[in-house]
């Protein structure tokens, strides 16, 4: 099987592509900060099967090397009790506070990255469409090939709209059908839910079969992963439950003979495109493209991190745990749990203040090392690039959201299954070993409160626990506190407007069709 990673298919390399991609990316950017609109792609880029291997190959790098992950991630994690950030670097202070306004410039970060990503893929559905693809002559082995790139971009847009709709509630809705013509219209997060459902099943017979396609390109299991996550969150959503669905499309992917790795150290690696068992879809990097919108922020960020540890170069010192995380495990290392990869060296366990580096432990769970401990070799200019590929979903995820479905009512599950998968999950993180009975709870102790505690300690910094705690009721309640919510040193509840976060005051100016959501 190829690999996205260094991928070269006939004679195309998507680094070529990626440097013309970065080349643009501004002033891609810079237009969708007014509306969410681009160029058509000129005819002469499909007219070969070549060339819509290179769109789908530029698609994939505005994932990757934009400024994407790196903001998803914040937003997603300093919102929470994951992590407090000593550079407030781009208003990330706003996000630990829960007091962030349309007019703060951090909410734009992750709109702009998702409908940039939506734009072009509107794009790329539009020059594959049945006309398009008629007149141009192509065979019919090469149809069926641009069929699946197509399936793969509309999976690419769904996963941007459900950023949307799980961030923003009622979001702009740019199709294929109004690009380059008219500001986007808005959509309701209900509308949108169906949207993305039927756009997942409809494109489910196009996408290669689960754990066939190159790494990094997402297959039929990548669809039923959004599927299953999707409808887990369907309450949120919509306001009714989709839990027996959950339950239908994680089975799926667990029938599909993914099994967790042995080691939990292994998954964030620099060799991790090597945990073909658990991975179903990944954001591939290569420190042979020389940009820090990489992984690099997940191993040079934690804070006190020294280059040995991590692989690269001295610690950043951006961000660490607030107190509340610690406090999930047996112990603050991995003499236990080993998911407990903790950084204490230096650190204090309280964060008394947000600014100061040494507050908070942070952790070494992302590190540019292979499995046997070595570095992985720069290939770059910088000389501490990341290799590290970012699981977008993975097996611990699919096992978690079966026993969340179940507990919460949802059919066509058991409890004895869903307590299989969470005793497998333990059973790696206290003995390097999914059979192992080491870790093993009953099924008395299988609660929906074990199962979120439990998602915080085997998905820590994996852009989960905002989503986590707003189907939990918790992110804007008194009900869970940490360090510093709410802008109080031991925490304190806020509106519940900051469940969502508002379109942004420079889109409603430039895009007459949108309207903000109530509270901002």
């Amino acid at each position: 099987m190829k690999s996205l990673k260094k991928l070269k298919n006939q004679g195309f390399t998507l680094r070529i592509l990626l440097v013309i991609f970065l080349i643009n990316l501004n002033s891609c950017t810079n237009d969708l900060d007014k509306v969410p609109l681009n160029t058509v792609t000129s005819d002469k880029q499909f007219n070969s099967v070549e060339g819509y291997k290179q769109g789908l190959a530029s698609v994939y790098s505005n994932l990757a090397y934009s400024t994407f992950l790196r903001f998803y991630w914040s937003m997603q994690e300093y919102t929470t009790d994951m992590a407090v950030s000593t550079w407030n670097d781009g208003g990330d202070g706003i996000y630990h506070e829960l007091a962030w306004s349309a007019d703060s410039p951090a909410i734009a970060n992750v709109y702009t990255a998702a409908i940039n990503m939506i734009t072009l893929c509107n794009n790329f559905i539009n020059e594959s469409s049945s006309e398009k693809i008629a007149a141009r002559g192509f065979t019919a082995s090469e149809v069926a090939e641009i069929a699946q790139y197509k399936a793969e971009i509309r999976f690419l847009r769904a996963y941007c709209f459900w950023i949307l709709m799980d961030s923003y509630g009622n979001p702009p809705f740019p199709t294929e059908e109004t690009l380059g013509t008219t500001p986007p219209s808005q959509i309701q997060r209900a509308d949108l839910f169906a949207f993305i459902e039927k756009e997942l099943k409809e494109i489910e017979s196009d996408l290669a079969d689960a754990r066939t396609n190159e790494w990094g390109r997402p297959d039929k299991a990548a669809a039923w992963a959004l599927l299953s996550r999707m409808y887990l969150n369907g309450k949120t959503y919509t306001g009714n439950e989709y839990y027996t669905e959950a339950i239908t499309y994680s089975s799926k992917i667990i029938n599909e003979g993914y099994a967790l790795e042995s080691r939990y150290e292994w998954l964030m690696l620099g060799d991790n495109h090597l945990n073909t068992n658990e991975f179903i879809l990944t954001i591939n990097y290569d420190n042979t493209n020389q940009t820090w919108y990489s992984t690099n922020f997940l191993a040079l960020g934690p804070a006190g991190v020294p280059a040995s540890i991590n692989g690269m170069s001295s610690s950043w010192q951006a961000f660490r745990f607030t107190q509340q995380v610690p406090a999930l495990f047996p112990t603050p290392d991995t003499s236990i749990d080993k998911r407990g990869m903790f950084f204490t060296s230096g650190q204090n366990l309280v964060v008394k203040s947000i600014s100061t580096s040494t507050d908070g432990y942070s952790s070494f769970k992302y590190r540019n090392k292979d499995r046997n401990g070595n570095p992985i070799e720069q290939n770059n200019n910088f000389g501490n690039l990341s290799d590290i590929d970012f699981p977008v979903f993975r097996l611990a995820e699919i096992y978690l959201t079966y026993a969340e479905a179940v507990l919460r009512g949802g059919s066509g599950g058991s409890n004895a299954l869903a307590l299989n998968y969470i005793n497998q999950i333990r059973g790696r993180a206290y003995a390097n070993n999914p059979s192992s009975t080491a870790g093993n709870i009953t099924n008395t102790q299988l609660t929906l409160d074990f199962i979120l505690d439990e998602r915080a300690r085997e998905l820590y910094w994996e852009t989960h626990r905002r989503t986590d705690l707003i189907r939990y009721n918790k992110l804007t309640t008194g009900s869970y506190l940490w360090a510093w919510k709410g802008n109080a040193e031991f925490g304190r509840a806020v509106e519940d407007k900051y469940n969502l976060f508002p379109i942004p005051t420079a889109d409603l100016l430039a895009n007459p069709n949108l309207k903000q959501i109530d509270g901002f």
